[in-house]
């Protein structure tokens, strides 16, 4: 069995649940891939908080040096967030010759031909599949099983915290405030839900599915953004008049006089797939001129559909090394 040793950067929410996940289906993957994947290092500074999991003392270091400068760490998990020190790190660790799998949205959206272009130039891998939809296998399906078509429109719910506050103000005819703070309390919003509310976190992926499905480069700061912190009751019921839910949409289409994208709350049909895409998941809608229309449906978010992701990008790397 080929033993394959890993260095994560980060053990928050999403690094401890791809570490529990790893370890939840280690056996099957060993069994299914023939791969021993060991997590050998792990960049944290809070080494005593209780997880939730059994992490060997030995394994933490607070010198990021340490990962990069093992040459027997062949992967790297960055699971930090954020856009700085993540990009630096990344970019470290593949100039030491080290594959990257990657969550980070933020950092990715920012320095895409950054990391990208290191990537190419020390011949080694960069994945990040879960940095879209979470524990929705888009990036593979569109840079492999679907590379075969030119696509003319994307539509997206890319964001399970705006999608969670959307469905209740539907369904339960509540304010966005009082739904906000349900969201709060039960953990589905963050206490502080700018970057979600203020729809930041999708333009983030929709500047990446930007360049993965029509390659074009827009930074996030360039894709027109509104939130949904104006909607009302009044703008539900009118959208429900009409046969219509409001979704905050990540929309692109390509149109004679070039790419138009937006992030924007935008009335869909109820006969529209997206329309029945309820509480925190997201979906994806794409429109190709071979496979015709498509939606891809699941748990955009969570530690442990993100780490179903990353894990996947981690094995088919380790395959080939």
């Amino acid at each position: 069995m080929k033993q394959v040793n890993i260095g994560l950067l980060g053990l928050g929410n999403i690094g401890t649940g791809t570490y529990k996940a790893l370890e939840m289906n280690r056996e099957h993957i060993e069994r299914t891939t023939g791969l021993n994947l060991q997590i050998t290092k792990i960049l944290e500074i809070d080494t005593e908080k209780d997880r939730g999991i059994f992490v060997e003392p030995a394994k933490f270091t607070q010198d990021p040096e340490e990962v990069f400068a093992d040459p027997g760490i062949r992967i790297v998990i960055e699971l930090l967030g954020g856009v700085e020190p993540a990009t630096g790190f990344m970019v470290k660790a593949m100039q030491a010759g080290k594959h990257v799998v990657t969550a980070n949205k933020a950092a990715l959206a920012e320095n895409y031909e950054i990391l990208t272009g290191a990537a190419r130039e020390h011949g080694v891998s960069l994945r990040f599949e879960a940095s879209v939809g979470g524990g929705i296998p888009l990036i593979a399906a569109i840079t492999q099983s679907l590379a075969a078509n030119e696509f003319t429109e994307l539509q997206g719910i890319l964001n399970g915290t705006t999608n969670y506050i959307l469905t209740k103000m539907q369904t339960q005819g509540a304010s966005y405030g009082d739904v906000l703070a349900e969201a709060q309390a039960k953990g589905f919003a963050e206490a502080d839900p700018t970057a979600d509310v203020c729809g930041h976190d999708v333009a983030n992926k929709l500047s990446i599915l930007l360049s993965l499905v029509f390659g074009e480069r827009v930074k996030p700061g360039d894709i027109p953004t509104t939130g949904i912190t104006d909607i009302t009751k009044e703008d539900i019921e009118e959208a429900a008049s009409q046969g219509c839910v409001i979704k905050l949409l990540a929309s692109a289409s390509r149109t004679p006089d070039g790419l138009v994208y937006f992030v924007q709350p935008s009335w869909v049909n109820k006969d529209h797939p997206l329309a029945r895409v309820n509480n925190e998941f997201n979906a994806l809608f794409l429109k190709g001129n071979a496979v015709d229309d498509l939606t891809m449906v699941g748990k955009g978010a969570g530690p442990l559909p993100t780490a179903s992701a990353v894990l996947g990008d981690v094995i088919e790397i380790a395959k080939g090394v």
